[in-house]
């Protein structure tokens, strides 16, 4: 009798340390995944940065991005309807020399988060880090662009923009892209509904950068709005 109570006391015993296991597995994997993600984002940006020094001229690309900024402002935006419904980028970065379609970076100090910026708010490019909506500007910077960068509000390996409601009016947003790293202001924040498009466009004389996310947190009816103003 004494040794079958031991036994069980035993394998409870043994239950216990799997269960704590997990238990602990389960707690850390999103820190650890972020880690991971984190990693593959250092040498994603390694490469970037590999690539534009190994290409002299960016003119071209440049004056073609420029070209489509200021076409946006002057037919207002048009055929801006639902964002997120541009699935496909409308130019083909490779052709420049720049693989993957990343157009640049963007770093949040406040959030301690630096992802890259994909063309095409497409699936799997939301998998892989922040999308430029098609249809708004490039992230060249310019008087009369407002470039709209998307991101999961929290995703299965990584956080991106799950943390956006720390940002405050005056914190800092970096845009690396191509030729130069652009230094923008958070300047207001705002909760509009998905179908709310006019929140979206180019506004008279600025300069902006605005990020976008489902909200709340978990949900997807609503969107999370942080607007960024550059003033030099």
């Amino acid at each position: 009798m004494k040794k079958d109570k031991k036994k069980n006391t035993f394998i409870l015993e043994i239950l216990a340390i799997i269960f704590l296991i997990i238990g602990v597995v389960i707690y850390f994997m999103p820190s650890f995944s972020n880690w991971l993600y984190n990693f593959e984002v250092k040498n994603i940006k390694e490469e970037y940065v590999e690539q534009i020094e190994e290409i002299s001229d960016f003119q071209r690309l440049y004056n073609e991005l420029k070209s489509r900024n200021e076409s946006l402002y002057i037919n207002k935006q048009k055929e801006l309807k639902d964002p997120f419904s541009y699935e496909q980028p409308s130019i083909n970065l490779q052709e420049y020399g720049l693989k993957d379609n990343i157009i640049g970076f963007i770093f949040i100090p406040k959030m301690n988060l630096e992802i890259p910026i994909y063309l095409g708010a497409n699936t799997e490019n939301m998998k892989k880090g922040a999308v430029h909506l098609t249809q708004t500007s490039y992230p060249i910077g310019g008087e009369n662009t407002n470039c709209v960068i998307a991101a999961h509000r929290g995703y299965g390996k990584a956080e991106m923009f799950r943390n956006i409601q720390k940002l405050e009016i005056g914190d800092d947003i970096y845009i690396q892209n191509f030729i130069e790293e652009l230094v923008y202001k958070v300047s207001s924040i705002k909760i509009i509904d998905p179908t709310d498009i006019d929140n979206l466009l180019i506004q008279e004389g600025k300069d902006l950068i605005t990020l976008i996310t489902c909200h709340p947190y978990r949900y997807n009816y609503q969107r999370y709005v942080v607007y960024c103003e550059r003033n030099d």
